[in-house]
């Protein structure tokens, strides 16, 4: 493939660090090509935590291609790592094998990395670049920006609904409002989180699997259940295979037992009115490195989240339909005044299918 300038450079390291998109958590997605004289002659993909990160993967893919990569310009949708961590330094491997040139699009918001990775290159004599397509990249990685500088995870809210707002009829029937197309899409969006968060009320009502089936993916989210009192069945499909988190707010011992002993962890972190502090599972998950937060939960949970400032954005698929009176998406508090609504920001708006989906951000953010 032939790269003529800079810009398609990083377009196509971009195109590899979307490869990763479902594996690589909590790591970054990255993508590196190497090119000399417009061809290129290396590329890679990080992949799963504790293996190669892209750069790695890219000058391994030059030398098995035979080719030399002494002065070549290396194209990297992130900073090249500066620390040891569960792998070497990609900045030393870079120096070692000679680039001539490395083109960053951002430099890595890590504060173990922050700048020195791309110091260490240009101490070396290499000659260094960033900021070029700085906003894709970042939209790769919101979710790792997002918990390197807040301790947060980026928390994407998602709910399907009629025109009209509503997600079921009163008597909990909902499936189907959206079409397979919107469907299949919102599974593409589990997919690439780190975890997906639910309520028991959902659990109790659908008994949802709560994982991605809809496209491939090697690697299936963390499942977390709020749960305040423990309610859960220990043969609800959201436990099934071990590996489900469940935030509640009471201990109980034997209750407790029966769900470690299909698997499940409970994480009890109670507020003073006796349910689940979310603001403090928010920064227990950034401290468990979850990058990017699913939630697919029932109106109570969706507007508790909201309300206590828990959720960065919203990813809503409309429906050309209307249900009339049934059960909204968010159970949010009557307001007096306009002057207190929650203000939030379209992000993207595309149509999936016969739907709509929407992409928006709080303001707050």
């Amino acid at each position: 493939m032939n790269i003529s300038n800079d810009l398609e450079g990083m377009t196509l390291a971009l195109e590899w660090a979307a490869k990763g998109l479902y594996t690589t958590s909590p790591n970054p997605h990255i993508g590196c090509v190497i090119v000399r004289d417009g061809q290129v002659i290396g590329a890679g993909v990080t992949q799963q935590a504790g293996s190669d990160h892209a750069e790695i993967q890219a000058l391994k893919d030059a030398q098995a291609r035979g080719h030399d990569v002494r002065g070549a310009t290396a194209y990297v949708t992130l900073e090249p790592c500066n620390h040891h961590g569960r792998t070497p330094p990609c900045s030393d491997a870079l120096v070692r094998a000679g680039l001539g040139r490395v083109v960053a699009a951002m430099e890595d918001p890590n504060p173990l990395v922050a700048g020195q990775g791309m110091a260490k290159l240009a101490a070396a004599g290499i000659e260094i670049s960033t900021g070029l397509l700085a906003d894709q990249a970042y939209e790769l990685n919101i979710g790792f920006f997002s918990r390197m500088t807040r301790g947060l995870p980026w928390v994407r809210m998602k709910s399907a609904a009629s025109l009209d707002g509503m997600t079921a009829l009163h008597n909990g029937v909902s499936q189907w409002i959206t079409g397979p197309e919107a469907r299949a899409d919102g599974h593409a969006w589990r997919a690439r989180a780190c975890a997906i968060l639910t309520g028991i009320g959902t659990v109790k009502a659908d008994d949802p699997q709560l994982n991605v089936r809809a496209v491939e993916t090697p690697r299936q989210p963390r499942r977390i259940v709020v749960d305040s009192k423990l309610d859960i069945d220990p043969s609800a499909k959201v436990l099934q295979g071990g590996g489900t988190w469940i935030a509640a707010a009471v201990s109980d011992p034997q209750k407790e037992a029966a769900l470690r002993a299909v698997g499940a962890e409970i994480i009890l972190l109670p507020n003073a009115s006796g349910k689940v502090d979310l603001p403090e599972l928010m920064r227990e998950l950034g401290r468990r490195q979850i990058n990017e937060l699913h939630v697919e939960a029932g109106g109570k949970l969706n507007g508790s989240l909201i309300r206590e400032g828990c959720v960065d954005e919203l990813l809503v698929y409309l429906a050309p339909t209307l249900l009339g009176d049934a059960q909204g998406m968010f159970a949010l508090p009557a307001l007096t005044d306009l002057a207190h609504k929650q203000l939030l920001k379209f992000h993207e708006v595309k149509q999936i299918g016969e739907d709509l989906r929407i992409l928006a951000r709080f303001t707050h953010q």
